[in-house]
C-alpha cells in the first residue's frame, strides 16, 4: 500500500490525528472534523488495493440499487449504516499499536453499533418476509427456503424421541401394504420387505413424515394412537376392539371425574379407554381373576403411559387400580364404594351381577361385552330369575365396512378419462362416435402432458375392501332402575 501526500497536507493530517486522539469529545466535533478534512481533500491522494477514491459514489450506487428491492422498513434500517469517514480510513492505515486508547474505544463502539444495526435489519427482514424465527430444543422448526413452508410438531408435542411408540406404513395405490408398530430405540433398525431405516435417523424428526428406506421406498412414520396401540400391542386374551369400546363409552355416558368398575381386565385395552375417559379426576377399578392376564394388562398399561409422557412431556393419568380377585366372592373389595358405570367382559356375567349391582348408582349403566348370542340369552335369563333392578335398553352389534375409493387407472398407469354426456340428439350415431373418439384422444393427450388433470376429469371407482372386520361381540346396555 502506498500513500502520496504533499508535505503541508501531511502536517495538517498529523495535527488532526493528535487533536482527535487527545480529545474526549470526539463524537461532538465529528462533523466539524469531517468538514475540515474535506477542504483538504484535493491535497492528498490514496492508492491502495482495498481503498478506492470513488468509494462513496459506489456505495451511493449500491444503496440506490438496493432501495428498489428493500421495503420501507428495510430501507430505513439500511440507511443507518453510514460509510467510513476519512478519519476512520486514515486510522485503518496506521498500525494498531500507534492508536491511542480513545481511538480504540471509539472503534469498538462503532463495531458494536454496526452489529446491532445488522441484527435489527435481519430480524425485520424475517418478519416482513413471513418466515418465523427458528427455535432450538424440542420445539425446533426447520425452515425450507425453497418451498417457503415449515414443518413443526403438533401443539403440545415434541419431536420424535427414543422410547416412543411409532407406526410405520407403506402405501401403494391407495392401499396400506405394510404397517408395523415399533418402539424407537438407539442403534436399532426398522426392517421391512421394502428396505431398512435406522432408528437414529428417525429420532429428532417431526411425526407424520415420509422417510426413505435403504431401497429408496418412502415409508410414513407417525406416532401410534391409542387405537393403534390396542390393536398391535401384545395380547394375552382377546381385546375389546376400539369400535366396540367407543360404543360402550357412549352407552355409559362416562365423563371426567367418574368412578368406573371393570371386571375382566384381559389385555388392558378397555382399561386404557376408560382411563382416558375419566381423566385425572376419575378412577377405574379393574378386577381380573387370572394372574397372567392381569400381568399382561399392567404391562400394556404402563408401556402406553411411558410413551405418552415422552410424547407430550406430561404423565398419563395414573387412575387405574388393578386387582387380582373374583367378584363373585370379593364383596369386601367393593365395600363402601359407588360407581357411575360398570363394564363386564366375562363369560358368565350374570353370576357377578348380584355382587356389583348394589354398588352401581341408580340410573347408571352397566355395559356387557359378550361374544355370542347364547351368552346374551343366559344374561337376560339370569336377570329375570334373580329379579335384579336392571332394564335392558338395547342389544347391538357394531359392524364396520371399509371401502376402497381410488381414481380409475389404465394398465399403462395413466388415468382413465371421463366422457361427457351427449346433449344433442340430432346427430347421427356415426357422428356421435367420431366426436367421442376425438374428445377421448384430446383428453388422453392432456392427461399425458399434465401431471395434475383438471378437477372432475378423472372417474373414480368405489368398492368394498376385500379385508373386512367380521363379528366381534354383542353389546348389552343395562340400566339400573328403582322399583
Amino acid at each position: 500500500m502506498a500513500v502520496q501526500m504533499p508535505f503541508g497536507g501531511f502536517l495538517f493530517v498529523q495535527k488532526l490525528l493528535r487533536f482527535c486522539t487527545s480529545s474526549q469529545r470526539h463524537l461532538r466535533h465529528r462533523d466539524i472534523i469531517v468538514k475540515l478534512i474535506k477542504s483538504q481533500r484535493q491535497m492528498r491522494t490514496f492508492s491502495a488495493g482495498c481503498v478506492k477514491c470513488n468509494e462513496n459514489e459506489s456505495e451511493d450506487m449500491d444503496s440506490s440499487r438496493l432501495s428498489t428491492k428493500l421495503t420501507s422498513r428495510q430501507a430505513l434500517l439500511a440507511s443507518r449504516r453510514r460509510p467510513l469517514s476519512p478519519l476512520e480510513r486514515i486510522s485503518s492505515l496506521l498500525p494498531q499499536d500507534a492508536l491511542s486508547p480513545e481511538v480504540m474505544q471509539l472503534r469498538g463502539q462503532n463495531q458494536q453499533e454496526a452489529e446491532e444495526d445488522t441484527n435489527i435489519w435481519v430480524s425485520a427482514t424475517q418478519k416482513e418476509s413471513g418466515h418465523p424465527e427458528t427455535v432450538t430444543g424440542d420445539e425446533t422448526i426447520s425452515i425450507d427456503d425453497e418451498s417457503d413452508n415449515y414443518h413443526a410438531t403438533l401443539p403440545g408435542e415434541s419431536l420424535l424421541a427414543f422410547g416412543e411408540l411409532l407406526v410405520a406404513e407403506y402405501y401403494k395405490k391407495g392401499r396400506v401394504e405394510f404397517r408395523k408398530m415399533f418402539k424407537l430405540q438407539t442403534g436399532t433398525r426398522l426392517q421391512s420387505s421394502w428396505g431398512v431405516i435406522l432408528h437414529d435417523n428417525i429420532a429428532r424428526q417431526p411425526a407424520g413424515q415420509f422417510l426413505k428406506t435403504s431401497r429408496g421406498v418412502p415409508i410414513l412414520i407417525r406416532r401410534a394412537s391409542l387405537e393403534d396401540y390396542v390393536l398391535y400391542m401384545r395380547r394375552g386374551p382377546a381385546i375389546v376392539y376400539p369400535k366396540d369400546a367407543g360404543t360402550m363409552l357412549k352407552m355409559m355416558d362416562i365423563t371426567e371425574g367418574d368412578c368406573v368398575l371393570e371386571s375382566g381386565s384381559g389385555s388392558g385395552a378397555m382399561s386404557l379407554f376408560l382411563s382416558r375417559a375419566v381423566g385425572s379426576k376419575g378412577s377405574v377399578m379393574s378386577v381380573e381373576v387370572r394372574e397372567d392376564h392381569l400381568r399382561r394388562a399392567i404391562l400394556n398399561y404402563e408401556r402406553w403411559r411411558t410413551s405418552w409422557s415422552l410424547r407430550r412431556g406430561e404423565d398419563w393419568p395414573d387412575n387405574v387400580r388393578f386387582h387380582n380377585a373374583d367378584l363373585c366372592t370379593a364383596s369386601s373389595l367393593l365395600a363402601g364404594q359407588g360407581f357411575h358405570a360398570i363394564v363386564l367382559d366375562l363369560t358368565n356375567p350374570h353370576l357377578v351381577l348380584p355382587t356389583v349391582i348394589p354398588h352401581l348408582h341408580p340410573g347408571a349403566v352397566c355395559a356387557v361385552y359378550l361374544a355370542n348370542i347364547t351368552q346374551v340369552t343366559d344374561l337376560l335369563e339370569g336377570i329375570r330369575w334373580l329379579a335384579l333392578p336392571l332394564l335392558c335398553e338395547c342389544i347391538v352389534e357394531v359392524p364396520i365396512r371399509h371401502w376402497l375409493v381410488a381414481p380409475a387407472m389404465q394398465k399403462n398407469g395413466q388415468y382413465c378419462t371421463r366422457k361427457a354426456p351427449i346433449l344433442d340428439k340430432d346427430h347421427s350415431e356415426e357422428e356421435e362416435e367420431e366426436e367421442e373418439e376425438e374428445k377421448a384422444d384430446e383428453t388422453e393427450k392432456e392427461l399425458a402432458t399434465d401431471e395434475h388433470p383438471a378437477f372432475g376429469s378423472i372417474p373414480y371407482i368405489a368398492r368394498p375392501h376385500p379385508e373386512q372386520i367380521s363379528h366381534t361381540a354383542f353389546l348389552v346396555k343395562l340400566r339400573k332402575c328403582v322399583k
